[in-house]
């Protein structure tokens, strides 16, 4: 169980990407992350129900999920579905592995945390990994994928700002509960931003195979399936060797970007990634981050 759990964190969360990036080639983005969040948080309410697993919560409870879903899901992950338009899946997924420095950073600025020394290191590195990474002459010239690469910033700040509130929030103890409740109140919220600005929905059996196949694996395996062995690994083993999906994600999700999408791996990337997952070691091997402990979806 162990094995096919870290395989799950391992492999499973870092294609989430590979099939964001499928998808939203011809769904809207953020009625493809609706239609993900909502329709896994029903799933999750219906698993409770078998598992009889209550779903009674507090009215603080509610408005904490809510608004944890927001910053989670509806712009931590809607925003960067929305940017795999004009981003590579791989180039997204290394980006993304600077959460923990953007968290770190946040910590210092919100609560006055003290950086140690070699967490300092990791954030040198690991502001040098992300400027090899955006200064790539493919980037640089093309103004989407800058705009794209910017707003995943954005996310990867929601993202960190969330996981300080829920540190300290009022939440429902049973944690797939919580996650329900999460991805639910996230998909009605990216399901209204769809509305609002017009993207046009359509009904699954307009949509291709490919894109049914990938949102089923999205909805199943990644949002579901990988959570709770997420959660499930939290339990069993320490924390440092669950945050060890921070590196092993972006790599599987270059490999499998250049493998299928033919996706470029220049030799800048590769050092990049270098550089920076070597930061992001420094950083947590100080023990000092919360998302570790919750679930995100950045993926």
């Amino acid at each position: 169980m162990v094995i096919l759990a870290f395989f799950a964190i391992y492999v499973i969360w870092g294609s989430t990407y590979l099939f964001n990036k499928i998808a939203v080639q011809e769904l809207p983005p953020f009625m493809l992350a609706s239609v993900r969040f909502t329709v896994a948080g029903l799933l999750i309410f219906l698993l409770c129900k078998i598992l009889g697993i209550p779903l009674t919560i507090t009215r603080k409870q509610l408005k904490n999920c809510i608004i944890a879903g927001f910053l989670f899901l509806s712009v931590g992950n809607g925003f960067v579905v929305w940017s795999l338009q004009y981003v590579d899946s791989g180039l997204a997924a290394l980006e993304i592995a600077a959460q923990p420095l953007v968290v770190l950073l946040l910590m210092r600025i919100l609560q006055g945390k003290k950086i140690m020394p070699m967490s300092l290191l990791g954030v040198a590195l690991g502001i040098l990994g992300i400027f090899l990474l955006v200064s790539q002459n493919q980037i640089v010239s093309n103004e989407n994928t800058l705009v794209g690469m910017a707003m995943i910033f954005m996310c990867m700040l929601s993202w960190a700002f969330s996981s300080l509130f829920v540190a300290r929030a009022d939440l429902p103890t049973n944690y797939f509960v919580n996650t329900g409740f999460q991805m639910f109140s996230g998909g009605i919220i990216l399901m209204i931003g769809s509305l609002v600005i017009g993207e046009p929905w359509s009904l699954p059996s307009q949509w291709s195979s490919t894109v049914l196949y990938s949102l089923g694996f999205l909805i199943l395996f990644g949002s579901i399936l990988a959570f709770t062995a997420f959660n499930y690994l939290l339990k069993i083993v320490s924390p440092e060797k669950v945050a060890t999906s921070t590196y092993v994600n972006p790599i599987i999700a270059l490999l499998l970007g250049w493998l299928y999408l033919e996706e470029q791996i220049t030799t800048q990337s590769a050092i990049a990634a270098l550089v920076l997952l070597t930061g992001v070691y420094f950083i947590n091997t100080k023990k000092k981050l919360v998302l570790f402990s919750r679930f995100s979806s950045k993926n």
